[in-house]
């Protein structure tokens, strides 16, 4: 069995809701330490399973509105999400994009669990929203972003200086795109 057949064989893929509360706090609660480096930071109810119910709505009005969409990796063996994959701020008109962002637990990580999850989405934006470009950032010294983002195909356009606030600090990120290639 390949890497990508295991990441297959551990998981299912679908779409957030509402009923996936308990299941999204439960994955931020676990991995706060291994995703903290990578995060803005948090107030202490941020990822409760109240805050999460409230979110998970809100996000489900910005899909309906066509403005963002939210997967999770679910393990087939336990109730639980593994990994998560977003594109959002979704443009159309003559940009036709979105931003692209994800986390793995960190139980997951080297596992294909992340790569298969960005493959889905990928291929929702560009099959299902017929979107022509995805764009995805990471912190310059995020060697495992860097390395994902590279097997998925995407391209380096750039650095942007103090791009987003991460754990307290204004970090630098590496700007990449992926080019929906039956537009071209």
């Amino acid at each position: 069995m390949n890497f990508q057949q295991h990441a297959n064989k551990i998981m299912k893929v679908k779409m957030m809701s509402t009923s996936d509360a308990e299941l999204i706090s439960e994955f931020y609660t676990t991995n706060s330490y291994h995703l903290r480096p990578w995060e803005p930071e948090r107030e202490g109810s941020y990822h409760s399973v109240d805050a999460w119910s409230k979110r998970l709505k809100e996000r489900e009005k910005e899909k309906l509105k066509g403005l963002a969409v939210y997967f999770g990796s679910y393990s087939d063996t336990k109730k639980e999400i593994v990994a998560t994959c977003s594109l959002t701020n979704i443009v159309r008109g003559h940009f036709q994009a979105c931003y692209m962002g994800y986390a793995v637990s960190v139980a997951y990580e080297g596992k294909g669990v992340m790569t298969a999850l960005c493959e889905h989405a990928i291929n929702y934006a560009f099959n299902e929203l017929n979107l022509n470009r995805i764009m995805a950032n990471y912190m310059l010294h995020n060697d495992r972003s860097e390395t994902l983002l590279k097997r998925l195909g995407f391209t380096k356009e750039g650095i942007a200086k103090k791009y987003l606030k991460i754990n307290g600090r204004w970090e630098d990120h590496v700007l990449t795109s992926l080019i929906n290639s039956t537009n071209i």
